[in-house]
């Protein structure tokens, strides 16, 4: 558990960088740039994954394509505190459902409504700061829509990695064919700038950190159920929270905080 909340907070703070600088095709050159070096890096010490599991890491980093252009119109559309928990909010219950129907895991009672306390804690720190109006359904609706690609990588990486003999193979691999996508269509788009953009070293520490943040998740996700992982993995978003308050200057009233401590009560009730 304690793992997994630290690699929470990890993607909380890589997407705020994301979040934070201005050109979104940029940043997510640079993270695909630190991808593809990174898994390379630990693909030539590990070798490949078992045969078995090579197909869902190709079909999980087509999914991560999606997840990156979700983010991007995400972000475009929507303030952080907002849309981000409700991206991260929208895993655990699809999580735990296609983890039922696809690997049959069978969560007890206890931790069955530690996910849904957890999810509902985190749509409640989306609308925290009261009703939401016509001008946010572009914004909600991108969110929803990122939300269900994670919940897809979450399952297809989930049943991939146990297949693949060496979680640390299986993720060099898949950050390997992710990786190369956004720098590619960059270097066509803006052949002379982008390496050389403002916020350059931003955007690659970006890219380092969610590689330790996923990779960890890629980890867990052998050793506990893929819902218990996914729920607690978006404790990420208290941490946005935060971080919303202090980088972008926004609000962390009585109801984020009421929201926060619904968070704190699902993964207690998924830890029994």
């Amino acid at each position: 558990m304690g793992i997994v909340i630290g690699a929470g907070a990890l993607h909380a703070v890589w997407n705020a960088i994301a979040k934070y600088l201005d050109d979104k095709l940029v940043v997510f050159a640079l993270i695909g740039v630190a991808s593809t070096v990174g898994g390379g890096l630990v693909l030539a010490v590990t070798g490949l994954p078992q045969a078995a599991s090579i197909g869902f890491a190709a079909v999980s980093a087509a999914i991560h394509i999606g997840y990156d252009l979700g983010l991007m119109n995400s972000y475009r559309l929507g303030a952080f505190n907002q849309v981000y928990p409700i991206a991260r909010g929208t895993s655990p219950l699809v999580v735990a459902f296609g983890a039922y129907l696809v690997a049959g895991e069978r969560l007890g009672a206890v931790p069955l409504a530690g996910v849904a306390i957890l999810a509902a804690g985190l749509v409640s720190l989306a609308l925290s700061s009261g009703r939401l109006t016509s001008s946010e359904l572009p914004a909600i609706g991108a969110a929803v829509a990122t939300g269900l690609t994670i919940a897809a990588y979450t399952i297809v990486d989930g049943l991939g990695v146990r297949r693949s003999g060496d979680p640390y193979a299986y993720a060099g691999l898949l950050f390997l064919l992710m990786g190369p996508v956004f720098p590619v269509i960059t270097a066509f788009r803006r052949p002379r700038s982008w390496l050389t953009a403002p916020g350059t070293g931003k955007g690659l520490l970006a890219g380092a950190l969610s590689l330790v943040a996923y990779g960890t998740v890629l980890w867990a996700q052998t050793k506990a159920p893929l819902a218990e992982v996914a729920a607690i993995r978006e404790t990420g978003v208290v941490f946005a929270a935060l971080i919303g308050m202090k980088l972008f200057g926004e609000g962390f009233g009585r109801r984020r905080l009421a929201a926060a401590l619904l968070v704190a009560a699902g993964i207690a009730a998924i830890s029994f």
